[in-house]
């Protein structure tokens, strides 16, 4: 048996329905929680560290007050701290459903552990993730506000998050499943699927992709695929794939290593 670490992230636009303030999918997150212990059951040496996005929750306050970009008045603190509600609220729904799955899921609140200097990880301690992922355990991220030493607060995306942690960890691949079958080169139109993305051919379709249709404070599917193109030029041999987690078993089959939607690689 070969363990092998993988990143997931479940998209906030997968998880919730962006448009509609507070408004989870939960029959979604359900069958996804189902096809994470699938898969676990059918491949033993599978490790997974799982994030997922704030979708309508976090994207809402967080556009209000402006809250990544900085904190300093008392009103921008309470923005922060609604900020901070509706993310943990979210991945209490996200964390009942891994349980209900029998999964092993332990969360990490970035806001109870990062520290940033201008936005950009300062201190994290990643011990305790490292001895939940060696032990089999499923640890749990989430796009959170965090304390910054400049900024006094702002946020972090999950893609931040495993950025900063693919440098520490080493893992194999990136999965993120959203509600899109891939990289859309001309959104919103979607007429054209992108099979891949490669640091070389990123330049010349980056003006081609859009942001979010939805409130989305972190960039959409283009801030999503700068990040991700970044993190493959930080870590060669990082291999990512774009799919969509709306077709029942994409998840699952994703997990135990079939290529769906659009591959970025090196």
């Amino acid at each position: 048996m070969s363990v092998k670490l993988i990143f997931l992230k479940l998209g906030g636009s997968l998880v919730t329905d962006k448009a509609q303030p507070h408004t989870p999918r939960l029959q979604v997150i359900e069958r996804l929680a189902g096809e994470i212990a699938a898969a676990r059951a059918e491949d033993m040496g599978l490790r997974i560290l799982l994030g997922h996005g704030s979708g309508s929750f976090g994207h809402f306050p967080a556009s209000q007050y402006k809250t990544r970009l900085g904190v300093k008045s008392a009103e921008e603190w309470r923005g922060f701290m609604q900020v901070w509600r509706a993310a943990a609220g979210l991945n209490h729904l996200v964390m009942q459903a891994l349980e209900r799955a029998g999964l092993p899921a332990l969360v990490f609140p970035p806001s109870a552990m990062v520290i940033t200097q201008v936005g950009k990880v300062a201190s994290w301690d990643l011990d305790p993730l490292r001895q939940a992922i060696d032990r089999g355990l499923l640890p749990v991220i989430y796009g959170d506000v965090v304390f910054d030493t400049q900024l006094g607060g702002t946020i972090l995306s999950t893609e931040d998050l495993l950025a900063h942690l693919a440098g520490y960890f080493q893992p194999a691949r990136l999965l993120l499943a959203g509600s899109q079958p891939g990289v859309w080169a001309d959104f919103p139109e979607n007429t054209r699927l992108l099979p891949e993305i490669t640091p070389a051919s990123y330049p010349h379709i980056g003006s081609g992709l859009s942001g979010s249709t939805a409130t989305d404070v972190t960039g959409g599917m283009s801030g999503k695929v700068r990040q991700v193109i970044s993190m493959l030029e930080a870590h060669p041999g990082l291999c990512a794939s774009i799919f969509s987690g709306e077709v029942s078993g994409n998840l699952r089959r994703a997990l135990l290593g079939e290529a769906l939607g659009t591959q970025v690689h090196g």
